[in-house]
């Protein structure tokens, strides 16, 4: 396809896109003040309608690998775009994020996810973000369910290197519960600044859980391993070649 035919097509896509979630919180927000399942609902109904329109309008599929997690587990993935925050919460059924916590401040996302128990923390002072975000999930442990950290922090593009976070280790060994690392390729369709989508294969990969209590520093040396070899198959599988 022509490169600026993809370029106007990605520029109908993401106005549809964001047109969506304005119409899907008009329709459920009346049943989502009461109703915690009525919130999951509507995030669920906005991942698969992006997901489906991705696909027909820019021609981006994507496809959720791996075991899916139920119960009460810690997922640890990897973050390149908006994508594939869809695509993961898309696929678990009672998600919840830690947040950086300017996004509560988001037209409708943020009322949203502090609905559904997402954990927002400041991001401007380590250490006492660390225990701010360690109270705040001991807090909302009423709420079970599947709590996704980013462990690098921020989204990374393909090919850049960033050290993993040790606030995920101390989510992991505070909370005793296995941890679920994601992997994925999405940043090589859905660059981080760019109205560009480019057709293709979007993948996230739920691999194997890594049970709990182990070490803080063997854990995360297995996390950022574990994460960052199944991204970079994903993303040669994708046609990515990382610079030298």
């Amino acid at each position: 396809m022509p490169l600026p035919l993809q370029w106007l097509l990605s520029l109908v896509f993401i106005v549809q896109m964001y047109l969506a979630m304005l119409v899907l919180a008009v329709i459920f927000t009346p049943f989502a003040i009461f109703s915690r399942d009525a919130a999951y609902l509507a995030m669920h109904s906005y991942c698969r309608w992006v997901a489906f329109s991705a696909r027909w309008i820019v021609g981006l599929r994507s496809e959720v690998r791996g075991t899916v997690p139920e119960g009460e587990v810690l997922v640890a993935a990897k973050h390149q775009s908006f994508l594939d925050i869809l695509l993961i919460f898309g696929a678990l059924p009672r998600a919840k994020f830690i947040m950086k916590r300017e996004l509560i401040y988001a037209p409708i996302l943020g009322q949203y996810a502090l609905r559904i128990g997402c954990v927002p923390v400041d991001r401007g002072k380590r250490g006492a973000a660390i225990e701010k975000m360690k109270a705040d999930v001991a807090r909302g442990t009423a709420h079970p369910g599947q709590l996704i950290i980013y462990s690098q922090g921020t989204r990374v593009a393909p090919g850049v290197k960033r050290p993993y976070k040790v606030g995920t280790g101390l989510l992991y060994e505070q909370l005793g519960q296995p941890c679920v690392p994601v992997a994925t390729n999405v940043g090589v369709f859905w660059p981080r600044r760019s109205i560009l989508r480019k057709r293709g294969l979007a993948v996230v990969e739920f691999l194997p859980p890594i049970p709990p209590g182990k070490p803080i520093p063997a854990f995360m040396a297995e996390l950022e391993r574990t994460v960052e070899t199944a991204s970079d198959r994903l993303m040669a599988e994708a046609g990515f070649k990382a610079p030298e």
